[in-house]
């Protein structure tokens, strides 16, 4: 049995099947990023946003300590710091290749944890819808209060209208009196 085809058609084919398995797949990059033993908490914070960062993308980060000198004798300095990485990265990551000294350096590898990364998007999300209704919350009882306040505003108005017109009255009398005791003086 022999099937008749044409080539073009099948070689056309076999190249739109392969773009688009290129397509949907991800090459996933390995990120370094560089401590030293003695470094201050401003460069830790910065370098362990930037790995948290690489670590939302979907990168693997190889954390790396690098040793000079004498700090060679203390390498618990660089285990330190690679424990602090990966406690402050917790959330979004686990453990690939635990910390080992290679050499001058000592080298660990983080890879992204989708559900620990789902479970924080959740978590957040369910934080601002929180925040949200509480946020409505107050605004309608903000509204409920509102006409109470304004009749107790407009309470004092009319008592204002009411004084002013009693400091009106005398004034007015005074102005009747005036005219009696001019008329006796001129008698």
């Amino acid at each position: 049995m022999c099937k008749i085809m044409d080539h073009g058609k099948a070689v056309y084919e076999a190249k739109q099947r392969d773009k688009a398995s290129r397509k949907k797949s991800t090459t996933v990059q390995v990120k370094e990023m560089k401590y030293r033993p003695k470094i201050g908490v401003g460069d830790f914070d910065t370098k362990t946003r930037k790995v948290k960062q690489f670590l939302g993308e979907g990168n693997r980060v190889k954390i790396t300590i690098m040793f000079r000198g004498r700090e060679m004798q203390h390498p618990e300095l660089g285990r330190k710091i690679l424990d602090q990485v990966a406690q402050h990265a917790d959330d979004v990551s686990k453990i690939e290749i635990y910390p080992k000294l290679d050499g001058r350096n000592m080298v660990m590898v983080l890879v992204p944890d989708r559900e620990k990364q789902a479970a924080v998007a959740k978590a957040a999300e369910d934080l601002a819808k929180e925040e949200a209704a509480a946020a409505v919350a107050p605004v309608v009882e903000a509204e409920a209060e509102a006409p109470v306040v304004e009749a107790e505003a407009e309470a004092p108005v009319v008592e204002a209208e009411a004084v002013e017109a009693e400091a009106e009255a005398p004034v007015v009398e005074a102005e009747a009196e005036a005219p009696e005791g001019d008329a006796t003086e001129e008698e």
